[in-house]
Order: structure tokens, then C-alpha cells, then sequence
């Protein structure tokens, strides 16, 4: 007689003509086995459900709980079941083989100029994206030519910069980086990659950037007239530009969900990346709480003082100083600033 505390009294057992204690239920005339309506009860702590288990899980050849428990109920019912299916399925030698995780060296430290403090794009990185297809007219009949987005990282603010360069030669990358240089100021040094990882559909970038090319050198040369200092990154080493090649996934995903396979002239693909630029550069540079805060900090904050999608705040420089906020108050402050600078310049 099983004790009604028992965990087996839910399983209204009963023992069968062989004297082996069985599950009952109300499924004596279902068109099952006699296994399958009813289940023999094996204890979980046996020699006996370690076999059980164990042969289970090689006829579903060394596949997971859900399966061996399942082959293993046509005919045991073991309490717990899962419980002790997924403790001995833990000890598989086998298993534990294959999902052994690959060790991970610790990460080094962050270079300095990526913690130290500087002006937006002193130190930046640079890489292509593409190739985009570029429209010569609008119109019906136009031609399409292969163009490359340069993408400019600044490895301290991680602010982004993004460039239309019409081809994959020297002189164009060339311009793109004067551009880039006198809107963005004069950099101390350019980091990109040297070439070998962009073996593949990048074939041609590959060309351009690889240090042991003429073009390479002629870059280099041509940054260094300027007292630029041009690095490369080691032969089949991505990792170290992922900066730089995060911001050209960033690009990319605005890029194939606005535009699609919509060919551009190059004005609008110019304009259309001068927008791009102001979404990556109004991300969060920190995970944002729950508290309502005022405004995030983003690139854009460095860049200009401000978002770069926020509306443009109104003068109060004739309100009243009993209306404003001690924060509005500073911006009154700034725009007195202001004015006085522009009256001192039109009036000297």
C-alpha cells in the first residue's frame, strides 16, 4: 500500500501480473501498447534509469532532454524525469565535447587615443563601403556607374563622417579626404586597413588601401605632406578596425531600408548621406536609464553643442529673468554672448 504522502499516489500505480509496479489512468481501453497506457515506474536514483537514459539518448544519436525524455516515456516513467534526464545528459562525454565553448582570451586594453580626451576626429579611421550604384542624370536612359562611400570614425567620440567618392582611384579617395579634412579639421592620424581582408567582393578596396601598392604609398604620402601620420592595420587582422567597421554596418542598414535598390545622382546620394551621418551621430554614446532624463549625450553634442535632430531653440534674450529656468537663464546668457560678439565685429 503506497502512502497517499507519497509522490507516487498522484500516478494511481498499480502492480501488473508480473509484479512490476506500473502507472495507471484512465487510458485501459486506448488502442496503445500495454507500455504506453501504461508506464513502468523506475526510480530516478537507479543504476537501471542510468541505462535507461543512456541508451535513450544514443538512439536519438546524442540528442537533447526533450527528445530522450520523450522516447524514454513509450514505456518508463521516471519521477522527475526531466530533471534527471538533463543531469545525465550533462555527464555525456560526447556531448560535453561538442559543446565545449572555445576559450576566450581576455580583451586588452583600449588604446589611448581612444580614452583620452580630444577634439572630434583628431585621430580617426577610415574605411569603404560599397560599391553603390551612382546615376550619371535623373531621367529615363541614365547610365550607372560603381561608387564607394568613404566612411570616417572619430576613435574618440566615435562621431561618423561619410563621404561619395565616384570611383575606386587614388585622386578620388583623395579628394573625398580634403573634404573630409576642411570640414572636420586637420587629423593627427588616419588608421585603415591594409588590404588582405578584403579579399572577395572587396577586391577592388583591397587595391586601394593595400600599404605595398603605389597608390597606398601615394595616400600615405600625400596625408603625410600635410603632417598627417597614416597607419595601417596588420595583414589579416579586421578586428583591429572594428570601430570603423561597425560604423559601415550602421550605414548600411539606413541605407538598404531607405533607399533599396533605388539608384541616386550624386547630389542626392550626398544629401542622402549628410542624413545618414546625422542619425549615427545622434545615437547614445550610454545606455539609456529609466529616468526621464533631458537629453542623451551623443557625437552630435561634440560635434556642435547640440543634437543633431533637435529643433532649433528659440532666443530669449526678451524674456523676463522671473520666467526662466536657471538652465534657460545659461542659454540667455549664451545668447547676450552671442550678440555682443556679433555687435563688437560690425561695429569696430
Amino acid at each position: 500500500m503506497i502512502p497517499q504522502r507519497s509522490q507516487l499516489a498522484r500516478l494511481s500505480p498499480f502492480i501488473d501480473d508480473n509484479g512490476v509496479l506500473r502507472v495507471g489512468g484512465r487510458l485501459k481501453h486506448v488502442i496503445f501498447s500495454q507500455d504506453e497506457r501504461h508506464p513502468l515506474i523506475v526510480p530516478p536514483a537507479s543504476w537501471l534509469t542510468q541505462l535507461l537514459v543512456d541508451s535513450c539518448h544514443r538512439r536519438t544519436l546524442h540528442e537533447g532532454v526533450q527528445l530522450t525524455l520523450g522516447l524514454l516515456r513509450l514505456r518508463f516513467w521516471v519521477p522527475r524525469g526531466r530533471a534527471v534526464v538533463k543531469q545525465l545528459l550533462h555527464r555525456c562525454a560526447t556531448c560535453a565535447r561538442w559543446r565545449a565553448a572555445t576559450p576566450q582570451p581576455p580583451m586588452g586594453n583600449l588604446p589611448p587615443r581612444r580614452v583620452i580626451p580630444a577634439r572630434p576626429f583628431l585621430h580617426a579611421g577610415v574605411d569603404y563601403a560599397g560599391p553603390i550604384l551612382i546615376r550619371t542624370s535623373k531621367g529615363r536612359g541614365h547610365r550607372a556607374h560603381k561608387g564607394f562611400i568613404a566612411v570616417f570614425v572619430c576613435l574618440c567620440s566615435k562621431a561618423v563622417h561619410l563621404e561619395v567618392v565616384s570611383d575606386y582611384t587614388t585622386d578620388a579617395f583623395l579628394a573625398a579626404f580634403r573634404r573630409f579634412i576642411s570640414r572636420r579639421g586637420l587629423c593627427e592620424r588616419v588608421y585603415s586597413d591594409c588590404g588582405t581582408n578584403f579579399i572577395g567582393a572587396d577586391r577592388i578596396l583591397r587595391e586601394l588601401f593595400s600599404a605595398s601598392l603605389s597608390d597606398g604609398r601615394h595616400i600615405a604620402h600625400a596625408a603625410a605632406t600635410q603632417g598627417i601620420k597614416w597607419q595601417f592595420n596588420p595583414p589579416a587582422a579586421p578586428h583591429f578596425g572594428r570601430l570603423w567597421e561597425a560604423a559601415v554596418k550602421s550605414s548600411k542598414h539606413h541605407l538598404r531600408r531607405v533607399i533599396g535598390e533605388t539608384t541616386l545622382t550624386f547630389e542626392e546620394m550626398s544629401t542622402f548621406l549628410a542624413q545618414i551621418e546625422a542619425c549615427l551621430n545622434s545615437r547614445p554614446l550610454h545606455a539609456l536609464s529609466d529616468d526621464p532624463d533631458i537629453s542623451a549625450l551623443t557625437p552630435g553634442h561634440l560635434l556642435i553643442g547640440a543634437p543633431l535632430l533637435t529643433v532649433p531653440e528659440p532666443s530669449l534674450i526678451k524674456d523676463a529673468n522671473t520666467t526662466l529656468s536657471r538652465w534657460q537663464h545659461l542659454q540667455r546668457m549664451r545668447d547676450h554672448f552671442g550678440r555682443g560678439g556679433l555687435e563688437s565685429t560690425y561695429t569696430d
